[in-house]
């Protein structure tokens, strides 16, 4: 009997999947059995981690709509079909209040975070339905789901995320295809090294976090691997926060 996990015989597309947390969720698909289409802006980066894998690369910026269409269309074909899609590409963009912010920073967030995730499932989605049905996953935050002084495009943005997902799972269930959200919460990666090395930020955090950890790339990339497969196939619509607890606790 196979693994209710398995994604063996099944294609997918990753944006943002050089490093980090895109990179982890990349491994994990590949390690279920499935063949990734590896992708960034960088056309370097993105070759030598395809390489890496063994997987095809096919660099992207998703700010480029024709880019986007060419990185589907293109990547189905490599795989010999779409069954998933994970939205991963983002942008943190400038911190500071709403008060100050500089609107080309809050557009550009906007372009990579929110609407780059409309564009992909606009290509995507018809191609997955199209194979029986399958699953998309955007990557939402946390930030999108607590208020904050200082994070202001992005958490926007991302809440935007959470909010097209239950779109799109509405619109796209009859067809077979399954659109879910992750917010991932305070994650170890090279990009938050910065903030691992804040003792005082650590110990306030960590204090607000029942687990009183960071969380790891690999562990959002199992949230991914379910949310792809028949472990999951009855769930869509929802935002699984991968956070440690954050969200939850009044940090007593």
């Amino acid at each position: 009997m196979s693994s209710p996990f398995d994604l063996a015989g099944k294609g997918a597309i990753v944006t943002g999947s050089t490093r980090g947390i895109g990179l982890a969720i990349a491994e994990a698909l590949i390690a279920a059995g499935a063949r990734v289409v590896i992708s960034s802006e960088d056309a370097l980066d993105t070759a030598q981690v395809a390489d890496k894998l063994g997987m095809p690369g096919i660099a992207c910026d998703v700010t480029d709509h024709a880019a986007i269409a060419a990185l589907v269309h293109n990547g189905a074909a490599a795989l010999g079909g779409l069954d998933i899609v994970v939205c991963n590409a983002g942008i943190t963009g400038q911190p500071g209040p709403f008060a100050e912010i500089d609107m080309g920073d809050y557009e550009r967030v906007m372009a990579v975070n929110l609407t780059a995730q409309v564009v992909l499932c606009n290509h995507a989605l018809p191609l997955i339905a199209a194979r029986g049905g399958g699953a998309a996953i955007l990557v939402s935050s946390l930030s999108g789901l607590r208020g904050n002084g200082r994070i202001n495009a992005y958490a926007l943005s991302k809440a935007g995320v959470a909010q097209l997902a239950r779109n799109l799972a509405v619109e796209w269930g009859p067809e077979g295809v399954r659109v879910n959200a992750i917010s991932p919460g305070f994650i170890a990666t090279e990009l938050s090294r910065p903030l691992l090395d804040d003792a005082a930020f650590m110990a306030r955090r960590m204090a607000m976090t029942p687990l009183r950890r960071p969380g790891t790339p690999a562990e959002v990339a199992g949230t991914v691997v379910f949310l792809a497969s028949a472990a999951g196939g009855f769930v869509t619509g929802h935002n699984l926060v991968v956070d440690g607890g954050t969200l939850i606790t009044d940090g007593s």
